[in-house]
């Protein structure tokens, strides 16, 4: 485990656009050295913020959109284009405005797709499709990802893992099924902390005055069963981007020398 870095920025407007920049780069870079990128979204105000601070970025164009991969920490297990999907709001944000591949647009399931109400199966098949994207040089049956992205909750929640609901013990599966959310809906898919560890970069999006003690709580040393957010971490580089607000209760001695 890295020590985690963090960038408070003044606003959470601020704080999108330096994210969508700094996500740029990160696609720019991998694709120049290996020809591709692989990157995974987050739903929630502060990723759906990011991507549509990425659709109207200056730089959006030097990302060779076809050549990127596209995967998905959680899912609400809805409808297919329903409003309150991940997907659904992501492709509002951005994924309609750039020239994809949509072979490389790994959505997760919806509850009207072929496994209907079996959030367990529809798990299953999307651990499935990671597997075989990943290839011998990743660590496991998922792809080292660049970038993996995260929204943490007011609660520390990361993904569809919540405190102390059995999604967030998981040690062996890199997919499960999530009954019972404290937060509609009930029924969700999310990867777990193992999968979310084979990440090369991961990225912890805080803003907002209600992110504030859950940031506290996750940077100061909590077990990630009582807090998710706090076992959320990247291979070679872990990031919290916060907001001043969100970013308020931490102790100054947590802050970076010099923070936009």
């Amino acid at each position: 485990m890295n020590t985690p870095q963090l960038v408070v920025h003044r606003d959470k407007e601020l704080m999108a656009e330096a994210a969508a920049a700094r996500l740029i780069t990160k696609i720019v870079d991998a694709q120049a050295s290996r020809g591709y990128a692989s990157i995974v979204l987050t739903g929630g105000r502060n990723g759906n913020g990011l991507l549509a601070a990425l659709a109207s970025a200056p730089a959006r164009d030097a990302v060779d959109w076809a050549r990127l991969d596209l995967w998905w920490g959680d899912e609400r297990y809805l409808p297919e284009g329903d409003p309150d999907r991940n997907d659904t709001q992501a492709r509002a944000a951005l994924l309609d405005a750039v020239p994809l591949d949509p072979a490389r647009v790994h959505t997760m399931p919806a509850s009207d797709g072929p496994y209907g109400a079996d959030v367990e199966a529809a798990a299953e098949s999307y651990a499935a499709e990671l597997a075989k994207a990943a290839g011998p040089e990743n660590h496991g049956p998922v792809p080292s990802f660049d970038v993996l992205m995260l929204g943490v909750g007011p609660d520390t929640h990361v993904a569809s893992l919540f405190p102390e609901l059995p999604a967030v013990r998981e040690t062996e599966r890199t997919v499960v099924g999530v009954h019972g959310a404290p937060k509609p809906p009930p029924t969700r898919i999310s990867l777990t902390l193992p999968a979310i560890r084979s990440a090369r970069e991961v990225w912890l999006l805080a803003a907002g005055e209600d992110k504030a003690e859950a940031a506290a709580i996750a940077l100061s040393g909590a077990g990630e069963i009582q807090a998710p957010a706090a076992g959320a971490y990247g291979r070679s580089r872990t990031l919290w981007l916060l907001d001043a607000a969100a970013a308020s209760q931490l102790p100054r001695s947590l802050y970076p020398p010099a923070s936009a």
